[in-house]
């Protein structure tokens, strides 16, 4: 079951200034966001394990064109989290077959690292549905400087039978990073 992809979305936020002060180097969050038919829409399915490799391929395009719009070396990622949000006609479990068994090993793979969970969030929605996608350190989950997240809105999706599927990246933290473990 190869991925039916109706579009893909880049959104690159880039923080040069923050309470007055130069942020050097900006502070950069990227998310890559595809569109895609859900197989499922409108019916109860037991057996959810094609979503699995399917979650994987969504993985590997949406890592692919973040490093390539990025055109930054993989090892200048530092922060990373994923997120879904399944049209009216799906449900959770959909998402979570997609963005959990396999996303993540495409997406390590073609970063060169991540020894962290990546971060998720899922939920039900329709067109204009904004999720939040947080941000962790891609290989400790403690760091502070990278603990972010970023918002991602489609106003065409997702329709009733398509999941919204994004993937972010941070590269350096949040601007102006300065906390401190207690």
């Amino acid at each position: 079951m190869s991925p039916q992809i109706r579009k893909t979305v880049v959104t690159i936020e880039e923080t040069l200034q923050e309470m007055g002060r130069a942020v050097e180097p900006a502070a950069v969050k990227l998310a890559v966001t595809a569109v895609v038919a859900n197989p499922f829409a409108g019916r109860y399915e037991e057996d959810l394990s094609p979503l699995y490799t399917l979650g994987a391929e969504v993985a590997d395009l949406l890592t692919q064109r973040a490093l390539a719009t990025l055109g930054a070396s993989a090892s200048d990622i530092t922060a990373y989290g994923k997120g879904a949000i399944v049209g009216t006609e799906g449900e959770l479990e959909h998402a979570a077959a997609l963005i959990h068994p396999k996303f993540g090993a495409p997406v390590r793979s073609a970063i060169g690292g991540g020894k962290a969970i990546i971060p998720s969030t899922k939920k039900l929605g329709g067109p204009g549905a904004t999720i939040t996608v947080p941000l962790v350190n891609r290989d400790d989950i403690w760091v502070f400087d990278d603990m972010d997240a970023m918002d991602v809105s489609l106003a065409d999706a997702p329709r009733a039978n398509e999941v919204v599927i994004t993937l972010a990246f941070g590269l350096g933290g949040r601007p102006l990073k300065r906390i401190k473990a207690a």
